[in-house]
């Protein structure tokens, strides 16, 4: 599966997100390929400040891999992922990741901070940046557009 093709499910996935009133970002977990899991951002629907679409996938990933270490896996993600998405993916010891759009005020993979490739921790990430990021970006667009308007 080409990075796109796995965009292109979590962006849908992030679309679920507006039927419950959250910010629109999807997840997935890929391992040689295939999908094993799959998320949206749930914080609104579960009152859960932890509940980002990232952490969601990588903990059905690891429950549908039997082990927490996750060293074959690719995340890709709508949304450039927070310090503590960031903090999980490393924790995880995932290989890759990889996302849409830029966060420059939350961004913990290389806008604001960068802790994917931080020496400092046991274990670095190898990321790409913008894949379909005209799209993802649309999508937050019009998610706090229309926020804003209410």
């Amino acid at each position: 599966m080409t990075d796109d093709e796995a965009m292109a499910i979590a962006l849908n996935e992030g679309q679920k997100a507006l039927g419950h009133g959250d910010v629109p970002v999807g997840a997935v977990v890929l391992v040689d390929g295939h999908v094993v899991a799959s998320r949206h951002n749930e914080r609104e629907r579960n009152g859960d400040p932890t509940a980002h679409a990232e952490l969601l996938a990588l903990q059905d990933a690891a429950v549908a891999r039997r082990d927490w270490r996750l060293t074959d896996a690719t995340l890709v993600v709508t949304l450039e992922p927070c310090p503590m998405c960031a903090g999980a993916a490393v924790a995880a010891r995932i290989r890759r990741l990889v996302f849409g759009a830029p966060d420059p005020k939350a961004g913990a993979c290389g806008s604001l901070y960068n802790l994917c490739a931080d020496p400092r921790l046991n274990h670095e990430v190898s990321v790409t940046a913008g894949v379909q990021r005209d799209q993802v970006a649309d999508l937050l667009s019009s998610f706090f557009a229309a926020q804003r308007a209410k």
